[in-house]
């Protein structure tokens, strides 16, 4: 990929970035359609000074991540009612010196569960209650979804139902939660707790579809766990690929290559 003084600037704001996989994603994408851009790691702790900063550099797109998504909101020109409802933004589009935010979270993760499962209708059992749990909520009821929350901490479980005007759930009894799907939204087996899960093995032969938004390891305690218990899985490179896939139509308007983005995210991961 050549950069030179015509290279159209995109990135990812976070804290910390250095371990992410998008950028190999997205300059793999701008790259197999002949696009002169390109997508850097873009660490940083004062998102006020950041905002700033894209502008004066003339960056078109960004994504945003932990801790930024809330915090961002505040320092845009405007705002998708989408991301307004969900009150997080993970998608940054610039133009004419105006920042306009959108989430595509919540895209990423309905595309994921759709290559398994039919949502309409389907009863979801929502592990958390962060930023991750918003989102996909929000998305899971677009697309026709019954949403039950549980969360270790009650009080914030309750707090997102009622946001969602949804119901919720105990985490003390899962066994008596009947649903189709489970969705682990949480970082509970993350590298390097591997060996942790959120949810007890015994009871994951209730649900016919289990995804696990944590991407590293490829495949958690959890899903190990469900594979072993016959249910269909899906890992969280698949709401990477899939987010990350949206925000490269937003930004320049073409189909994303998505076989071409998941390859790369795979070696990434792999390194």
């Amino acid at each position: 990929m050549a950069i030179n003084g015509s290279s159209q600037l995109y990135g990812i704001l976070g804290d910390p970035v250095s371990h992410s996989l998008s950028p190999a994603m997205h300059n793999a994408a701008f790259a197999e359609y002949g696009l002169n851009n390109v997508y850097v790691p873009l660490p940083t702790k004062d998102v006020g000074d950041a905002i700033t900063g894209l502008k004066s550099l003339g960056f078109r797109g960004i994504s945003v991540t932990i801790p930024h998504k809330q915090t961002v909101i505040p320092y845009l020109d405007s705002i998708d009612p989408v991301a307004e409802k969900i009150g997080a933004v993970n998608t940054l589009i610039i133009k004419e010196n105006r920042i306009h935010g959108v989430n595509t979270d919540w895209l990423g993760a309905n595309r994921a569960l759709q290559e398994k499962t039919e949502l309409s209708g389907k009863r979801v059992l929502l592990l958390g209650a962060g930023g991750s749990a918003r989102a996909i909520g929000f998305g899971l009821l677009e697309a026709g979804a019954e949403v039950i929350i549980a969360n270790r901490t009650a009080e914030k479980g309750k707090a997102l139902a009622d946001l969602l005007q949804c119901s919720c759930a105990s985490l003390s009894d899962p066994g008596g939660v009947q649903t189709d799907i489970l969705i682990n939204t949480t970082s509970v087996g993350m590298t390097p707790n591997i060996d942790a899960t959120p949810f007890p093995k015994k009871y994951l032969s209730h649900f016919s579809v289990v995804m696990d938004i944590v991407y590293a390891p490829q495949k958690t305690r959890l899903l190990a766990e469900a594979d072993e218990e016959g249910c269909q899985t899906i890992n969280g490179l698949a709401m990477l690929l899939f987010q990350g896939a949206a925000q490269f139509e937003l930004w320049t308007g073409q189909k994303a290559p998505v076989d071409i983005m998941r390859q790369h995210l795979l070696a990434g991961l792999n390194k």
